[in-house]
């Protein structure tokens, strides 16, 4: 951990490559300065902390370690775009800076406030995000639509419901999240899921 002390603000450098074969030393810009280097090898659309090194970040909030986040560019954080409108807002609220490198954009300036910049440029992506959304459940309905029209798309049969067991295990990060004691938003904000989706998870929990 470098020159890391206890008590001391921990600078972590995120480093994110998609595949083994791909090199990251494009991504660690003046690594010596940092205490922590944190690297996944993953896709971009996993949300960050359900990657296995990312969960490492989400330890050190646990552990109450002061620390700002550094990643050399925004798309390494994440590429589905409301993952990291969510990622972004839950480290903000934890009063914890993310410095995009190549950017040159923080997201909490050096006094310790939220960097005006780096909030019009996440509501953009919220916005963008939203569209996203949109567009993908327009063409689900037209999938949909044209399936019926040819006989391929039956839909669910009449009276057939998801096993309880089948639910909590497609949702395993929200039960984690849950019995380590964060509220709904805040594992909305990590995970990406809907607070009512969370809800239920707590309902089938017997919480």
């Amino acid at each position: 951990m470098g020159n890391y002390k206890m008590g001391d603000i921990m600078k972590v450098l995120y480093v994110r490559i998609s595949s083994v074969d791909q090199r990251s030393d494009r991504q660690r810009v003046n690594e010596n300065e940092f205490d922590l280097i944190i690297e996944d090898k993953c896709s971009g659309s996993i949300p960050l902390f359900e990657r296995q090194e990312g969960k490492k970040l989400l330890e050190l909030i646990e552990k109450d370690i002061e620390f700002t986040l550094h990643v050399y560019s925004i798309d390494r954080l994440g590429r589905n775009l409301k993952d990291l409108v969510n990622t972004i807002h839950f480290f903000k609220k934890k009063g914890i800076g993310i410095h995009f490198i190549s950017q040159g954009l923080k997201t909490i300036d050096d006094n310790g406030k939220e960097n005006p910049i780096s909030k019009m440029i996440i509501s953009i992506l919220g916005v963008v995000s939203e569209m996203e959304r949109n567009q993908i459940r327009e063409r689900q309905r037209e999938g949909i639509e044209l399936g019926k029209l040819r006989g391929v798309y039956k839909g669910r049969k009449k009276g057939t419901l998801e096993d309880k067991f089948q639910f909590l295990n497609k949702h395993k990060k929200v039960v984690e999240l849950l019995k380590k004691g964060y509220k709904g938003t805040e594992i909305s904000s990590i995970t990406g899921r809907h607070v009512n989706t969370i809800s239920k998870v707590k309902r089938e929990m017997g919480i």
